[in-house]
């Protein structure tokens, strides 16, 4: 499986205030993939939440009809760069969680995506307006490339946490390394204290 990469262009600034250490800036919006890019209809995609006693799941329609917000974050990828005030529109994942009971056990998720790729978080870095699940990217349709119809966005932490094409998220009370986890990636991903690789 190999890695689609495209993007990197330009010149690199690294002394940009805020930036966390080992980024340097980009203007592109560089493309990373393990495989090829998965070409989802919106009208035949769907979106499973699993855990809390119960299993809900969304349609297109249905997903558009829950509250959305516009979020302007910065993001920051494992490979060094980092693209600022990007602009995003999405549903908080806080929406789905709207009504379940979520038992003190069920701590982390695993967000599944087509093509089997996953990768896990703690309840604590998805909750509390830190995670939205985004279909628009700079007021389009967000691409496939970039995840498109739907990919999980947690801005805070780098971007391989920040799923693509997602389809389904699953409660668990332990935490299950992902794909890139799996594979010697950290288990959290925090750009501010580099948590790249375990």
């Amino acid at each position: 499986m190999g890695i689609v990469s495209s993007g990197f262009r330009g010149r690199r600034k690294r002394d940009v205030p805020g930036l966390p250490p080992g980024q340097y800036v980009t203007e592109d919006f560089p493309v990373l993939s393990a495989g090829p890019t998965p070409r989802i209809d919106p009208q035949e995609w769907t979106f499973s939440f699993t855990g809390a006693g119960t299993r809900r799941l969304w349609d297109w329609h249905g997903f558009l009809s829950l509250p959305h917000e516009h979020v302007t974050v910065d993001i920051h990828c494992v490979t060094s760069w980092s693209k600022l005030g990007t602009r995003w529109r999405g549903v908080p994942l806080d929406a789905l969680f709207d009504g379940a009971s979520v038992s003190e056990r069920e701590g982390f998720a695993l967000f599944h995506s087509y093509g089997g790729y996953t990768t896990n978080l703690p309840l604590t870095d998805v909750l509390d307006g830190r995670a939205w699940l985004v279909h628009e990217f700079e007021g389009e349709p967000l691409a496939p490339e970039h995840g498109g119809p739907v990919r999980l966005l947690v801005p805070h932490l780098y971007l391989w946490k920040s799923a693509k094409w997602v389809d389904g998220l699953e409660l668990l009370d332990r935490d299950i390394p992902g794909f890139w986890e799996s594979r010697g990636y950290h288990m959290h991903g925090d750009p501010w204290t580099e948590e790249r690789y375990g």
